[in-house]
């Protein structure tokens, strides 16, 4: 399993349920590297999105504990439910992309963990932790620095050296 994010300077990833920046090469990088895969997030997260409607060319996992059945989404109630949810697809296919909580939660479990940096404070409320400085990930991959729509990013991938089996 994977997690995918963007965060500032501080580790910050949101702010007020909802992003901090607005930069097309993230969404579309975020896009292209789950589209046909499957996202798992927590219910804040789903009703972050226009219409509280699930991404679409995704199988969506919602942890929920006190949601209702849906049609677009798999609702599971408890962390037992959502590992035994993601058991049954390839963990390469598999992808956490938030809440804070879901992030913190599933975390050690995460093999690798994407992220696009952002070189600007963008006044979270919400934060990752600071991989930087957790010595069960390693920077395998850091993008050339890009501009796009006034932000500075680069695209960086962290290997987890002690992965959590679920």
């Amino acid at each position: 399993m994977k997690a995918i994010l963007h965060a500032d300077r501080e580790w910050g990833i949101g702010k007020a349920n909802g992003l901090m920046f607005s930069i097309p090469a993230d969404m579309k990088f975020f896009k292209e590297t789950t589209i046909g895969n499957v996202v798992v997030m927590g219910s804040n997260t789903l009703r972050s999105f226009p219409g509280g409607r699930p991404l679409k060319g995704r199988t969506n996992i919602v942890l929920w504990p006190d949601g209702e059945e849906r049609d677009d989404c798999v609702v599971v109630r408890s962390l037992d439910e959502l590992f035994a949810e993601i058991k049954k697809y390839d963990g390469d296919k598999v992808f956490v992309i938030g809440g804070a909580m879901m992030y913190k939660t599933l975390l050690p479990y995460c093999d690798e963990v994407l992220v696009t940096k952002v070189d600007a404070v963008g006044g979270a409320d919400a934060f990752f932790e600071d991989l930087d400085k957790n010595p069960d990930f390693l920077l395998v991959n850091k993008s050339q620095p890009t501009v796009t729509n006034g932000y500075t990013i680069t695209f960086d991938t962290y290997k987890n050296n002690a992965v959590k089996e679920m």
